[in-house]
């Protein structure tokens, strides 16, 4: 009893979080079917608050993260009149996916101990920590990652996409594009005052092969001998479909 009364007094004493994220999704899950040609999330949600409103400005800051994995990097050069590869470097962990989306410039709203505690901007999100002993200029290869999947979408940034009401109510839509990867995607929501990050909150979303893509992505993976020996029959039976059709016209 003394025991339980302790802990109780204990749970009491612990002073309540001033700002909480309330937050939800337009979409938990995310089917990739044959037409599938990009999706879009909106994540809403509100500040719940159990204490008056703390002083400072208040920022809201959306980062969804796919699943990252090691990527390896190439540089090429000219070299006797023809471009080959003369450096390779391993990337320790780039998401296949990273979109940010926040009320302001995040160098305005977050400061640089905040973003690398919590990897918020894309280039923290990126980690290449052994590339430092692989080349001299290892955030060359960094940043070629980062604009390669910039220009291709996979990678957003969206200052200002945040709209938040009264400190309280806040929304962003996501743009996903057609060329994801299956996997959890993390939908991670920052509450930011004067730089620090003072609340967080994450759920997960689902992206998944469905239908004909999933059949598909299970054949090739699972059994490749019969995926490979019905591309051959596909590939012989189109092309002689096609010299049918021509003799037809040509007749």
């Amino acid at each position: 009893m003394f025991l339980r009364f302790l802990l109780l007094c204990l749970i009491f004493a612990l002073p309540a979080r001033a700002e909480e994220v309330v937050a939800g999704l337009s979409q938990n899950r995310v089917s990739i079917t044959a037409n599938f040609d990009g999706s879009e999330i909106l994540i809403f949600g509100a500040v719940k608050r159990e204490a008056p409103l703390p002083e400072g400005p208040l920022d809201v800051i959306v980062a969804v993260t796919g699943p990252s994995q090691p990527v390896t990097v190439r540089r090429k050069d000219r070299r006797y009149g023809i471009w080959v590869n003369v450096d390779s470097v391993i990337i320790d962990q780039a998401p296949s996916f990273y979109a940010v989306s926040s009320t302001g410039p995040l160098s305005e709203i977050l400061s640089d101990v905040s973003d690398l505690e919590h990897r918020i901007s894309v280039e923290r999100a990126v980690q290449s920590i052994g590339t430092a002993f692989a080349t001299d200029n290892p955030q060359d290869f960094s940043d070629a990652i980062i604009r390669i999947r910039t220009d291709k979408d996979l990678y957003q940034l969206i200052e200002g996409g945040v709209e938040l009401s009264q400190d309280t109510l806040f929304s962003t839509s996501i743009d996903l594009p057609a060329n994801l990867i299956e996997g959890d995607y993390t939908a991670r929501i920052y509450l930011a005052r004067e730089g620090e990050v003072v609340a967080s909150y994450d759920t997960v979303i689902d992206v998944s092969k469905v239908g004909l893509e999933r059949w598909i992505y299970n054949l090739a993976h699972e059994r490749p001998l019969i995926y490979g020996l019905l591309s051959l029959f596909i590939a012989i039976a189109a092309g002689w479909g096609a010299s049918a059709v021509f003799r037809l016209i040509k007749s």
